[in-house]
Order: structure tokens, then sequence, then C-alpha cells
């Protein structure tokens, strides 16, 4: 039950986060979003890295500290752009993929991987191939999805990588030094960047969206870091539904409609990530 909680706790933490994303990202562009949003994520991280103190392993558990963070930004800023072009429903579900993504580079990097996890993840190639190309019944202003499709598939590669290096130092390190490093990549690889060009957009409107983001962020990855302790399997199950929640989300709050075979490789999706999560 504890994992469920966490785990739906999670879903709806990063199902929001998509949501603000998609909106906010039409304001101020998905530069200034991932800026912000690390910023904002970095005042929350910070307090919580005094109490948890400097790790004496910390210096051998660095590279797998800068993967993490460098794949977090790179796959926010990517997935911000993809849903500046497409709509939630669609890129959501993509992005969720970064689980069958973190067991693609654990077989790579020379763990066994089953057949019915290689059949997921063939399943999951097709459901967003049909994503790509299946008819839009009502397009957005300037939406582009096949390059929506494109990039967020590239953002779940991101995270993917993000996701497999965080669980490679999750059983080393606290907490908060797993959280720490997308934060301060952010900051330093973009948020300063872009006030020192003055290219580090805000307005009234997208202030609170942008904060809100960096404390789901936050809260999202420490939510699923607690229910996985339970159950790693039952909380990824429940966590990995944020892409339907999103998309339901999107078209009550956004009036986002999908087609029919839009729908159809978004289920695909959903299934086969849901699977691949159980079994693994």
């Amino acid at each position: 039950m504890i994992s469920i909680l966490f785990g739906l706790g999670t879903a709806v933490c990063f199902a929001a986060s998509s949501l603000l994303s998609s909106r906010a990202v039409r304001i101020i562009g998905p530069w200034s979003v991932t800026a912000w949003t690390m910023l904002f994520g970095l005042a929350l991280v910070l307090p919580m890295i005094l109490p948890a103190g400097i790790p004496s392993d910390l210096g051998a558990n660095a590279g797998w500290l800068i993967a993490a963070g460098a794949g977090n930004v790179i796959g926010i800023l990517l997935a911000a752009t993809a849903f500046r072009v497409g709509k939630v429903g669609v890129v959501a579900p993509i992005m969720a993929t970064e689980g069958a993504i973190a067991a693609v580079i654990a077989a790579l990097l020379g763990e066994s991987i089953a057949p019915i996890i290689a059949f997921s993840l063939l399943v999951i190639v097709v459901g967003i191939v049909i994503s790509a190309i299946a008819p839009d019944p009502e397009p957005l202003e300037n939406e582009r999805p096949v390059f929506a499709v494109l990039v967020a598939t590239c953002a779940a590669f991101c995270f993917g990588i993000s996701l497999y290096s965080s669980g490679a130092v999750s059983g080393e390190l606290p907490l908060a030094w797993v959280l720490l490093p997308a934060r301060l990549v952010g900051v330093a690889a973009l948020a300063i960047p872009l006030l020192l060009l003055r290219r580090l957009h805000i307005t009234r409107r997208a202030l609170p969206m942008v904060i809100a983001m960096g404390a789901l962020e936050v809260v999202g990855l420490t939510l699923f870091s607690f229910g996985a302790k339970e159950q790693i399997g039952v909380t990824s199950v429940v966590a990995s539904q944020f892409a339907p929640i999103a998309a339901v989300m999107a078209y009550v709050l956004f009036r986002e409609r999908l087609g029919r075979l839009q729908i159809t490789g978004v289920v695909i999706l959903v299934l086969a990530v849901t699977g691949l999560t159980w079994v693994n």
C-alpha cells in the first residue's frame, strides 16, 4: 500500500509538471523554463545537503552524478521543446519510456535481458511510430507532431541515462546528493549563462508555473525514492502512469483531443511501459 501511495504521488507530480511545462514553454520558451525549474529546484535541495553531510565516497561516484545531472537537464529541455510543438497526450507517454531506455542501457552494459523485455521494447517502438504518423483531428497552433515525437524520444533517452545513473548511486549516496547534480548543472550551464546574456526570460504569468515545476520535480523524485525502498516494481508501475494522467488532464483543462490512431499509439505505449516495468 505504501508503494502504491508513493508511486501515485510521483505520477501526480510528474503529470502536473508536464502540464505546467506545456503552458510555460509557450510563454518564455524551453531554455528559460528549464533554467528556472532547475534554479528553484536547487533552492529546495540545498537545505537538504547540510544535514546529509559530504559522503566519503562522493568522488568515486562523480561520473555517475554528472551523467545523472546532465541527462536530467537535457531531458527537461528537450521535453519542454516537445511540449511547445506537440500535445501533452502524445509527448508524455513517450517520455514515460525512460524506464525502458534504462533497461536497454543496462543490457548494453552487460546485464542480461529477458525475451519478454525485448518484446516490450519492440512494442514501445511500434507505439512511438504510430504516435508520430497518426493524423491529428484538431492540430494545435504551430503544432509539429512528427518533430514533437522525435524530440520527445530524445528526451526519453536522456531521462533514461539519468535514471540509470541515479540508480547506480542511489544505494551509495544520500537522496539529497542524488537530487543535487541536475539542479547544479542546470543553474551552472543554463541559468547563469542566460542571465549574463540577458536571455533568462520570466513573466508574471510564467513565474508560478516554473516555481511549481521546480518543486514538483524534487518532490516527485523524493516520493519515488521512498516508495522504491518498499517495493520498487510496484512504485515504478504506478509512477509510470503519469502519462495517461497527464493526457486526461490535458483534455479536461486544455481540450487537447487526440485522434483514434493517436490514442492507439498512446495506449500501446502505456501498456508496454507498464508491462516492462512490472516484469523488470
